[in-house]
């Protein structure tokens, strides 16, 4: 409040809009960070930002194929692309790999946390040590990969963060106790606790320019749910409205949005690409 008695207002300046839609899609010249992008949904995220424009800095932890995966993309896209190695759940080494890719491109304008790790029981069958690991990567390697960026983006002024959570973070996937993806109890709990560190961190960021939001798939194509047994995956289509899983790409447009111009009013939003799942 002035000390004149006129109300002083706190209204933040728009952004730029462009009236192409198609334009506001454009990352040309971007630089993402897309942790776990050589996995099914981190490889066709990092394909589809790419052809949008952007470079792409792909971390992975024991990839045989990322720098193959990286050449593919520069190619396909003619876009600057490097590889990372990085365990995410080690602070020191995502702050070091946060700046060596300020340092290789120039610029960082997105950070994708997406990396995730299995596990192969029950909140009750699985060992102490396997929680451990799996929260480990899963919350605390996103929170990590949040705050080397973070760091980078409030001293900029902008910068975006979307964090892959999971539909786990809203409802007990049956009939598995996740013994094919993540154990149970600490699956959902950590995707839970990503989504809210999401609209938290969003509500903090907002203050200098920064945007946060996440994305929790369902079941998806990929080679972590590959040797699910037939029954357990028929069980899955039965309780999912659109009746199948996903192709990874078909998440391309989800994370484009969200790392483009196009969703500049959005924030501490969590997108649920499930198929209808926890819409029963």
């Amino acid at each position: 409040m002035a000390t004149n008695g006129t109300r002083k207002s706190i209204r933040a300046v728009n952004p730029p809009v462009a009236d192409s839609v198609f334009q506001s899609f454009r990352l040309d010249g971007k630089t993402v960070i897309i942790t776990g992008g050589s996995g099914g949904i981190g490889y066709e995220v990092a394909r589809g930002l790419a052809e949008a424009g952007a470079n792409i800095a792909i971390w992975y932890s024991s990839s045989k194929t990322a720098q193959k995966q990286a050449a593919t993309i520069a190619k396909d896209f003619n876009v600057k692309t490097a590889t990372y190695k990085v365990q995410v759940e080690n602070y020191a080494e995502v702050e070091e790999a946060v700046a060596s890719v300020v340092k290789d491109f120039g610029r960082l304008d997105v950070m994708i946390a997406n990396a995730g790790i299995p596990s192969n029981a029950g909140g009750l069958d699985g060992t102490v040590s396997d929680w451990d690991h799996v929260r480990a990567v899963d919350f605390d390697g996103a929170y990590y990969c949040a705050r080397a960026a973070g760091l980078v983006f409030k001293a900029q002024g902008y910068g975006k963060c979307i964090f892959t959570a999971s539909m786990s973070g809203y409802a007990a996937n049956v009939p598995q106790e996740q013994s094919c993806l993540q154990g149970w109890c600490c699956k959902f709990t950590a995707q839970w606790e990503k989504i809210h560190l999401s609209k938290s961190l969003a509500v903090e960021w907002a203050k200098w320019g920064g945007r946060v939001n996440s994305v929790s798939p369902g079941y998806i194509d990929t080679e972590i749910s590959g040797d699910c047994p037939f029954e357990m995956k028929e069980a899955w289509y039965d309780l999912t409205p659109l009746r199948r899983d996903a192709d990874p790409r078909e998440l391309k447009g989800v994370y484009l949005y969200l790392a483009s111009d196009a969703s500049s009013y959005t924030t501490g939003a969590d997108f649920a690409i499930d198929g209808g799942y926890t819409a029963r």
